[in-house]
């Protein structure tokens, strides 16, 4: 996984921030498509990529942050 370590922090946490949450109002997207997943009324090929788009940052974040807590 050394990819993942050359990730820089602040593009992870900024495209977090910015993309995990946008938009800000009324509902963040990331927020509203996890809602749909555990519905389960995610079927729109959209919905699916909006899931996609708005989740890929937090999640690289979150793999590299458990990375680096369990090999350091």
């Amino acid at each position: 996984m050394s990819w993942l370590n050359k990730l820089p922090w602040g593009l992870l946490i900024i495209g977090s921030l910015f993309l995990g949450l946008a938009p800000f109002v009324p509902e963040p997207h990331l927020f509203e498509k996890v809602r749909m997943l555990f519905d389960g009324s995610l079927h729109k090929p959209i919905d699916i990529f909006d899931l996609f788009l708005h989740g890929t940052l937090p999640l690289l974040l979150s793999l590299k942050i458990l990375y680096s807590i369990i090999i350091k």
